[in-house]
């Protein structure tokens, strides 16, 4: 029987994107035992997932040598996930997914071609390594790619995301409390990212919002936010148009509001990646980041992206953001219509 550790500890969209790759293990391995090892926010995501062996909680976040609290953790880790007899598949190429690889001592440790690596250095934990690919391709299918390893070649894109009954139902309760109505279509606007220069400027939500209300009178707009800072965003926008922000919610909340939906319009983050897996229609906007490499993949889907010279750059800060301020809310609004209309 055929031992795996999926390695793929952190970043909620970047675990969306493994599962196509876990789906596949499971299908075309269905008697290994499959170990994933996550850090803790992660783990709700696979919670829904069926078919994983067992979750390993990692707390990596901000390990360093010299401290005594990380080698507690180390030791932790290595003591739950050891096993000569694996394969480790490190899906996120940092050093610190490099270091997990090596302590789970398996005697094949995989990872992509160090040219195709966040941090090159971390090649040198890995026994195999997948040749070089070429880095517009999305990302689903590059984890895919380092099945071939395995011995698997596949191209779908499967998501094994099972939303419970009970949670589907407090969530449709939820919304009943803010005034929607079933005959209404659901409008996810995720108004906030991680990153500053995912950020689409507010006063370009609110009028997106103001042109959608005005060319149909059907649509239920709900505010989606993470953070204290996304909510301070969120409430602004609340304030300039009377419509809802939704609570505080936990991840797998998020995952059955975006399940329920008629669509979500969002930068390139967590929402987004998991409105493509739950095959929720989508309008994306992206900035510093590829469409193509991270953005949606179904033809009914729409981008929102205006190519300049300094594109695909992945910058966290950028004095200028010009990428986003040329995406206007008349082009995203458009896109949302073309959206509602082919789903009607």
């Amino acid at each position: 029987m055929d031992n795996i550790l999926i390695i793929r500890l952190s970043s909620l969209g970047d675990i969306i994107h493994t599962l196509p790759a876990f789906s596949a293990l499971r299908e075309k391995k269905p008697e290994a035992k499959i170990v994933w090892i996550v850090e803790e926010n992660g783990r709700e995501i696979l919670d829904l997932v069926p078919g994983i062996d067992r979750i390993v909680v990692a707390k990596t976040k901000g390990w360093k040598v010299t401290s005594l609290k990380s080698w507690s953790e180390v030791k932790r880790i290595r003591k739950n996930i050891r096993n000569r007899d694996q394969t480790a598949i490190d899906f996120q190429g940092l050093v610190k997914s490099g270091v997990v690889a090596y302590l789970s001592r398996a005697k094949r440790r995989i990872g992509f071609h160090r040219k195709n690596l966040k941090e090159p250095i971390t090649s040198i934990f890995y026994t195999d390594q997948l040749k070089e690919i070429s880095e517009q391709t999305h990302v689903i299918q590059k984890n895919l790619s380092l099945l071939s390893l395995v011995g698997i070649e596949e191209d779908q894109f499967l998501f094994p995301l099972v939303v419970p009954d009970a949670l589907q139902r407090s969530t449709l309760k939820m919304l009943e409390a803010l005034s929607y109505k079933d005959s209404e279509k659901l409008v996810i606007l995720n108004v906030g990212a991680a990153w500053v220069t995912k950020r689409w400027d507010p006063e370009r939500w609110v009028e997106l919002i103001h042109l959608l209300k005005t060319n149909r009178n059907d649509l239920f707009f709900l505010l989606l936010w993470g953070n204290e800072e996304e909510k301070r965003i969120a409430d602004n926008i609340k304030n300039e148009t009377s419509f809802s922000a939704v609570p505080f919610l936990n991840i797998k909340d998020v995952i059955a509001l975006i399940k329920r939906a008629n669509l979500v319009v969002s930068g390139d983050t967590f929402a987004l990646q998991a409105a493509c897996a739950l095959s929720t229609p989508v309008v994306g906007i992206f900035g510093p980041t590829t469409p193509s490499r991270n953005g949606p993949f179904s033809p009914n889907d729409r981008v929102a992206f205006h190519e300049m010279e300094c594109s695909h750059c992945y910058q966290r800060k950028c004095s200028t953001v010009e990428c986003l301020k040329k995406i206007t809310a008349e082009e995203v609004g458009g896109l949302c219509l073309e959206v509602l209309e082919g789903c009607a």
